[in-house]
């Protein structure tokens, strides 16, 4: 029976780790304690888990108190690092979301700390776990396209998923790192994974002009804002999960969960073209767009043999009938298409890969080995690394090498 921890209480923290520890694997995992900054939030799991879970004002303070053989890393995405170390540093393992954390100079503490302390960091990478990903790594391990050439990859946020990220703490490069590391680290970690190979230079555009100061008719929030009647992005969070998790514990720390996507103090990119050259010699064009009408992405690897084409399109906003597009295909050299039949879809969250990884995180299911699905501290710092280097690369406007901030690092696992 292996003792755990969590620091960091929101939606994910509750939904992917917390509850399920209590319901499902309470016979191989215990919770031992929970921390937020907003102990309002860290209440909420410990009342609702039905059993009592330690709530702690300090994080410190719960590591010397609890224990634990595993600290589970779900906070703001700036603080990763400083949970990561201190974990490290007190003898434990650590699970963290990605990204593991937002710049080099955090990403260079925990590097040392790994060196230091010798402790396992797990990335949990999910698409890594999706049925219909996995799929795609096992056709491509087969070799039907030969050595892979080049990479084209067009990732599409709807204004649903999409604009959230404009109202949340995500808004602010000093809390993400921006999209590009937040949310695309999935996306880079996804493309190495398949190529088994890793980037050595990105060059990067962005731009911000659908969210932030693009119209007048706005206020802080969408709560009380004057024109919610008239605006297409409103977000109720007088109901359900966002009442309890945020409103209700908004005088904890006075953050809102619901603020207006057309304010002046967002400053990340809502749209982004990257370049990436990998090691092995592939090169990839990556774009992000956060104001799509419909929710999904293309994916085309183009191979000495041949060429895979992947699509996974949602389409779920109001006023459109909900559809899934979903496809698999192999384009030949012979002038022939191979379709392929895709994996069963499952009612666990991020397309059915959570109940795979959190099987495998806490009940110790094997896992596929030819798959290489599980993610540490080096393919952390690959995926965060595309997106760090993609930053420097927009605010210098040059081609940025990994290697003038990873140094060192192949004894790294």
């Amino acid at each position: 029976m292996k003792k755990y921890v969590l620091v960091g209480c929101g939606s994910r923290g509750s939904g992917a780790y917390a509850m399920p520890l209590i319901k499902k694997y309470a016979d191989c995992a215990q919770l031992c304690g929970v921390y937020d900054i907003n102990r309002k939030r860290a209440e909420l799991i410990s009342k609702e888990s039905g059993v009592d879970i330690p709530v702690f004002d300090d994080f410190d303070t719960m590591l010397e108190t609890v224990k634990p053989d595993k600290v589970i890393v779900t906070s703001k995405d700036c603080t990763h690092n400083e949970y990561i170390v201190k974990a490290m540093e007190f003898g434990c393992d650590v699970i963290t979301e990605k990204p593991i954390t937002t710049d080099f100079d955090k990403a260079q503490a925990i590097i040392d700390a790994k060196r230091k302390t010798g402790k396992d960091i797990t990335v949990t990478f999910n698409l890594r776990f999706s049925p219909f990903c996995a799929r795609v790594k096992e056709i491509v391990a087969t070799g039907v396209i030969g050595d892979v050439l080049s990479v084209h990859f067009e990732w599409m946020l709807d204004t649903k998923h999409g604009a959230d990220y404009f109202r949340r703490w995500h808004r602010e490069r000093e809390n993400s790192g921006s999209l590009l590391v937040h949310k695309s680290t999935h996306h880079f970690d996804y493309v190495n994974w398949l190529l088994d190979d890793e980037p050595v230079a990105v060059n990067a555009y962005g731009t911000r002009r659908f969210y932030g100061h693009t119209r007048e008719e706005r206020a802080e929030r969408c709560l009380d804002c004057p024109y919610k009647d008239k605006c297409e992005y409103p977000l109720d969070i007088t109901k359900g999960e966002y009442k309890k998790l945020y409103l209700d514990c908004e005088s904890e720390d006075g953050y809102f969960r619901d603020k207006c996507i057309f304010s002046d103090e967002i400053n990340i990119e809502d749209s982004v073209s990257v370049n990436v050259q990998y090691k092995k010699g592939a090169v990839m064009s990556y774009s992000l767009t956060a104001h799509s009408p419909y929710e999904g992405y293309h994916l085309v690897l183009n191979g000495t043999k041949g060429r895979l084409e992947i699509d996974k399109i949602s389409t779920e906003l109001p006023g459109y009938r909900e559809e899934s597009k979903e496809a698999i295909r192999v384009h030949n050299r012979r002038g022939e298409v191979i379709t392929y039949n895709l994996p069963a879809r499952s009612a666990e969250g991020h397309g059915g890969a959570d109940g795979e990884l959190r099987d495998w995180l806490f009940r110790g299911v094997e896992i596929r080995p030819e798959l290489q699905q599980a993610a540490g501290l080096r393919a952390g710092l690959m995926s965060i690394g595309i997106g760090m280097a993609a930053n420097v690369s927009m605010k210098e406007e040059r081609r940025v090498w990994l290697s003038e901030f990873y140094k060192g690092i192949e004894d790294i696992r």
